[in-house]
């Protein structure tokens, strides 16, 4: 297992090296044209690329991607903003889009005025989304609706994905509330190196960060295999009786981890909510629950546990 983990490393090691080195020698090319759309969300997604630090966002901004617009990076404002948006839309683009799609009514989500005319999240999504050469759908929000969409979702909010059906199929989903900073980095380097999206499952998330659940790599995936589960906040084994989402979850959040890789949920001892899973947070929730609770819904069958050991 040691030289096998050892292996991995020395490769992703590898392909690092041989990724900057391709991008250096791309330096003279025109960089990646970038947009950035914050729609109905929290902003939460370009936060936490702020925390990106392999490469940090200086890095990427400075030598590998001209972002056009971002409303909360950019020191334009108000329709000088706008105006370098759809400026930016006259040439080849990439477009990262955060936030769900209000649909209910316009005034839900404006994202700023446009020639005196307000533009709504929709128009936004339309406009830009017909008209780039590739989509990043960021987050949870953005890829299945997330938060802005649960219930009773008064603004009609819908994926970017649903809003844009009828013109796009090739949207790329990064899952996550918020995405973790490598996975959007890592996705927008595929594109600059290869021009083209990573290798994508049946939902086109990449197979690169959302292969395996994370309870498969799980640092406590012996105690659920022993059935020793936890029955309170706090107690160091299996958490899947206080709610624990890892098992229906898919992301790399295990091995990765997260805040420059020092760690990550259940390592900090709380179960997975599985902000990363379509259903979240409807169907996710409750994020956490207790054993007789837990026993209860074992005895119904809604819990997928190995069978007691004789």
């Amino acid at each position: 297992m040691e030289k096998g983990a050892k292996a991995v490393e020395e490769l992703i090691e590898k392909w690092k090296v041989k990724a900057r080195s391709s991008i250096k020698q791309g330096e003279k090319r025109k960089k990646l044209k970038l947009i950035w759309l914050e729609l109905t969300g929290c902003s939460g997604n370009i936060i936490s690329l702020l925390n990106g630090i392999d490469p940090e966002l200086e890095e990427l901004l400075m030598n590998h991607i001209d972002l056009c617009y971002n409303n909360s990076l950019m020191t334009a404002e108000g329709e000088a903003a706008m105006a370098q948006l759809f400026a930016s839309a006259e040439e080849e683009f990439i477009l990262a889009v955060e936030g769900a799609v209000a649909m209910q009514d316009q005034r839900y989500n404006i994202i700023g005025r446009y020639q005196g005319k307000p533009i709504s999240a929709q128009e936004a999504i339309q406009y830009f989304g017909q008209r780039a050469s590739s989509i990043i759908a960021v987050g949870t929000c953005a890829t299945y609706g997330g938060i802005s969409a649960s219930r009773p979702n008064p603004s009609g909010s819908v994926s970017v994905a649903k809003a844009l059906q009828t013109m796009r199929q090739d949207i790329v989903q990064l899952l996550g509330c918020p995405c973790h900073p490598d996975w959007f980095i890592g996705t927008l380097a595929h594109f600059m190196l290869y021009g083209q999206a990573p290798v994508l499952d049946s939902e086109n998330r990449p197979i690169l960060f959302y292969g395996i659940t994370i309870h498969d790599n799980c640092e406590r995936r012996s105690f659920f295999e022993n059935r020793i589960f936890a029955e309170r906040l706090g107690e160091q084994t299996c958490m899947i009786a206080l709610g624990c989402r890892g098992p229906i979850t898919k992301t790399d959040c295990p091995t990765r981890q997260w805040n420059s890789y020092l760690n990550w949920p259940v390592g900090a001892n709380t179960p997975c909510i599985g902000c990363a899973h379509p259903t979240f947070p409807d169907g996710t929730a409750p994020f956490v629950q207790y054993a007789q609770r837990a026993r209860g819904m074992e005895k119904r069958g809604q819990h997928n546990w190995p069978s007691k050991k004789k």
